[in-house]
């Protein structure tokens, strides 16, 4: 079993130091990678892979969390110029591309197109796949092509206008509007009266999401209870990762504004063998088909957001990535060389990776400023990091200030992850180290995981 680590600092120098204590068992440096981003899901993907044998991990541009296990560089994840001119000075082996929009900007394409980028391997899709997650329209498109279980649906524009809201007036309540492009995850809404589901559309369509909504897709409403499914596919073979539930409302009870994700769980207890089952059959094998059929260059995460609906799964979403805060819960699970197994899949060879589920579960709390989702305050001085025990702390929206201290820089602050026997083994053990972190503010949701402890 992989062992969760956590680092007992609270300045850039303590950080300094307990990474090189780390590393002093490395006696060969023999792979360079480089994860690009800056938050939660980026430290949970640089924390695994550091965990691996001989690897210098670096990130771009990361956070006070990422500086434990790698070294930061300052450089944005959507700089590609910048990125190229560092894997040729650094000699990175291997680049995962952790959020979405460098792969729907086309950086595996870029990186393709380089002679001198020709030996850096990369996990993501490249651009025509990335449309999977960078347009709702295209995706449904294929999944309808292919026969992936999904809900009804209708793509608006401008031009027709009219047929949409003739659509909506077919449909029963709640009615979901979703932006066709990337919206920094609020181009959703779910509304329960129809005129207003008319008004929105036409807002939608006039820019309320600016270019996102120039396209519009209507769905038919799904009642059933979400799980994210993670597979990592060489575009031949596939490899089903630790499934995860999250949490998106602020509020206790699933109530308040939708945020980014204030936690996670995995395994879900709904998750039986014969779900999953369904799940591979209907859903991951007809999309390794369709992806092969289209002829498009997939070397990574496919993250599908699915509905539980009696029993059956139906996709929601597809992500090109992993998620957040799902890969803080779902990197705590996965025993084996992760590097490895990233690695041959870039080559094409994931059938030669072994990798095995960890059968404890991880619950994963988010600590987030006070404000958010709306707005908040940063630069504030974070404490208790010294006082953690038996569990990972992921930084998502941190930063060293001026004093090296650790300060938040972000409304998701800290994921605190940690593994138990049970769901209720894991949540003591994730709240009573949530509950030694303070700065000011911090706040967080306390029922997380607790509407699946009566599965069995």
């Amino acid at each position: 079993m992989a062992k969760i680590i956590m680092y007992p600092g609270e300045t850039k120098q303590e950080a300094l130091d307990w990474k090189q204590t780390q590393e002093q068992h490395i006696t060969a440096v023999f792979k360079n990678i480089l994860v690009l981003g800056s938050g939660g899901r980026e430290h949970a993907l640089a924390w695994k892979l550091a965990q691996s044998e001989g690897v210098n991990v670096f990130i771009a541009p990361g956070n006070a969390g990422t500086a434990q296990v790698g070294r930061n560089l300052n450089i944005k994840a959507d700089d590609f110029a910048a990125i190229r001119q560092c894997c040729i000075e650094r000699k990175i082996d291997l680049v995962v591309v952790g959020p979405e929009q460098p792969l729907v900007d086309g950086i595996v394409d870029f990186f393709k197109a380089d002679e001198a980028l020709k030996t850096v391997k990369i996990i993501g899709p490249d651009r025509r796949g990335a449309q999977l997650e960078g347009s709702k329209a295209y995706a449904k498109r294929f999944m309808q092509k292919y026969g992936i279980p999904t809900a009804g649906c209708l793509t608006v524009t401008t031009e027709n206008l009219a047929e949409g809201e003739s659509f909506l007036s077919t449909l029963k309540p709640p009615y979901v509007l979703k932006a066709d492009g990337l919206a920094a995850g609020k181009g959703v809404l779910i509304l329960d009266d129809l005129e207003t589901a008319k008004e929105e559309l036409h807002n939608m369509l006039g820019g309320k999401f600016g270019m996102a909504s120039e396209k519009v897709v209507i769905e038919e409403f799904l009642a059933g209870i979400e799980v994210s499914v993670f597979v990592l596919t060489d575009g031949t073979h596939y490899a089903i990762l630790p499934e995860a539930k999250d949490y998106k409302r602020i509020g206790d009870g699933d109530t308040g504004l939708n945020t980014g994700g204030m936690g996670a769980v995995s395994p879900v207890p709904f998750c039986t063998d014969d779900f999953m089952q369904k799940v591979e059959e209907r859903i991951v094998k007809p999309t390794l088909h369709g992806i092969q059929s289209e002829q498009i260059d997939y070397k990574g995460f496919v993250f599908i957001g699915l509905m539980n609906v009696s029993g059956d799964p139906f996709v929601i979403e597809y992500n090109v990535r992993m998620g957040d805060p799902e890969t803080e819960a779902v990197m705590a699970r996965i025993d084996g060389d992760f590097a490895d197994m990233l690695d041959k899949c870039a080559q094409g060879r994931l059938d030669e990776a072994q990798f095995a589920k960890n059968p404890k579960t991880a619950v994963t709390v988010m600590m987030v400023s006070g404000g958010y989702p709306e707005g908040y305050r940063k630069g504030l001085v974070m404490k208790g990091f010294g006082e953690l025990s038996d569990c990972v702390a992921f930084h998502a929206g941190t930063a060293f200030g001026a004093d090296e201290q650790v300060v938040t820089a972000g409304g998701r602050v800290l994921a605190v992850t940690a593994l138990g026997d049970t769901i209720e083994m894991a949540r003591e053990k994730a709240y009573r180290n949530v509950e030694k972190i303070s700065f000011e503010g911090a706040t967080y949701r306390h029922d997380i995981g607790m509407d699946l402890m009566n599965y069995r």
